[in-house]
Protein backbone atom coordinates (compact mmCIF):
# COMPACT_ATOMS: atom_id res chain seq x y z
CA UNK A 1 0.00 0.00 0.00
CA UNK A 2 1.50 3.34 -0.78
CA UNK A 3 1.97 6.24 2.05
CA UNK A 4 -0.02 8.95 1.16
CA UNK A 5 1.39 12.21 0.08
CA UNK A 6 0.33 13.71 3.33
CA UNK A 7 2.78 11.45 5.35
CA UNK A 8 5.35 11.66 3.16
CA UNK A 9 5.76 15.59 2.65
CA UNK A 10 5.22 15.96 6.67
CA UNK A 11 8.32 13.43 7.32
CA UNK A 12 9.94 15.65 4.72
CA UNK A 13 9.64 18.71 6.47
CA UNK A 14 10.29 17.05 10.05
CA UNK A 15 13.67 16.50 9.43
CA UNK A 16 15.96 18.51 11.62
CA UNK A 17 19.05 19.34 9.76
CA UNK A 18 20.66 20.24 12.98
CA UNK A 19 22.84 23.27 12.47
CA UNK A 20 23.06 26.59 14.90
CA UNK A 21 25.42 29.70 14.36
CA UNK A 22 28.79 29.50 15.62
CA UNK A 23 31.06 31.47 16.41
CA UNK A 24 34.74 31.29 14.86
CA UNK A 25 34.03 28.56 12.40
CA UNK A 26 34.91 30.89 9.42
CA UNK A 27 38.09 33.09 8.80
CA UNK A 28 37.50 36.63 8.92
CA UNK A 29 34.69 36.96 11.36
CA UNK A 30 35.78 39.87 13.43
CA UNK A 31 37.19 41.67 10.39
CA UNK A 32 33.36 41.46 9.27
CA UNK A 33 32.30 42.09 12.74
CA UNK A 34 34.21 45.66 12.37
CA UNK A 35 32.94 46.45 9.09
CA UNK A 36 29.33 45.97 9.92
CA UNK A 37 30.48 48.10 13.33
CA UNK A 38 31.55 50.82 11.50
CA UNK A 39 28.82 51.10 9.09
CA UNK A 40 26.28 50.84 12.06
CA UNK A 41 28.71 54.12 12.73
CA UNK A 42 28.53 55.56 9.81
CA UNK A 43 24.50 55.44 9.49
CA UNK A 44 24.54 57.04 12.89
CA UNK A 45 26.79 60.25 12.08
CA UNK A 46 24.86 60.40 8.86
CA UNK A 47 20.95 60.58 10.93
CA UNK A 48 22.71 63.27 13.28
CA UNK A 49 23.34 65.28 10.49
CA UNK A 50 20.37 64.66 8.36
CA UNK A 51 18.72 65.52 11.78
CA UNK A 52 19.94 69.41 12.16
CA UNK A 53 19.08 70.28 8.46
CA UNK A 54 15.61 68.33 8.89
CA UNK A 55 15.08 70.81 12.15
CA UNK A 56 16.67 73.89 10.12
CA UNK A 57 14.27 73.79 7.36
CA UNK A 58 11.55 73.09 9.58
CA UNK A 59 12.83 75.59 11.55
CA UNK A 60 13.01 78.18 8.30
CA UNK A 61 10.14 76.42 6.72
CA UNK A 62 7.67 77.69 9.89
CA UNK A 63 9.71 81.16 10.38
CA UNK A 64 9.26 82.29 6.75
CA UNK A 65 6.00 80.85 6.07
CA UNK A 66 6.99 78.20 3.92
CA UNK A 67 4.45 75.52 4.83
CA UNK A 68 6.01 73.21 2.33
CA UNK A 69 9.36 73.76 3.97
CA UNK A 70 7.88 73.51 7.51
CA UNK A 71 6.26 70.26 6.39
CA UNK A 72 9.13 68.86 4.78
CA UNK A 73 11.50 69.52 8.10
CA UNK A 74 8.79 67.84 10.11
CA UNK A 75 9.13 64.81 8.07
CA UNK A 76 12.83 64.61 7.95
CA UNK A 77 12.65 65.09 11.18
CA UNK A 78 10.81 62.19 12.10
CA UNK A 79 12.66 59.92 9.16
CA UNK A 80 15.60 60.67 11.06
CA UNK A 81 14.60 59.73 14.65
CA UNK A 82 12.96 56.78 12.88
CA UNK A 83 16.57 55.84 11.38
CA UNK A 84 18.47 56.72 14.78
CA UNK A 85 15.73 54.27 16.42
CA UNK A 86 16.55 51.44 14.11
CA UNK A 87 20.01 51.66 13.99
CA UNK A 88 20.37 51.75 17.90
CA UNK A 89 18.39 49.15 17.87
CA UNK A 90 19.37 46.69 15.40
CA UNK A 91 21.40 44.09 17.51
CA UNK A 92 18.68 44.24 19.86
CA UNK A 93 16.24 43.25 16.87
CA UNK A 94 18.14 40.69 14.90
CA UNK A 95 18.93 38.99 18.59
CA UNK A 96 15.42 38.77 19.93
CA UNK A 97 14.19 37.33 16.83
CA UNK A 98 17.13 35.14 16.58
CA UNK A 99 16.30 33.82 19.91
CA UNK A 100 12.52 33.66 18.74
CA UNK A 101 13.55 31.18 15.69
CA UNK A 102 15.54 29.28 18.12
CA UNK A 103 12.69 28.30 20.00
CA UNK A 104 10.80 27.07 16.68
CA UNK A 105 10.57 23.41 16.93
Amino acid sequence: MPIPLADRAAALLAYDPGITPAGGGLPGLSVLKNVVNSINMFGIIAVVGALAVSLGVWAWGHHTGGHQAEANGKKGAVVAAGAALGLGAANGIVAFFSGLGAQVH
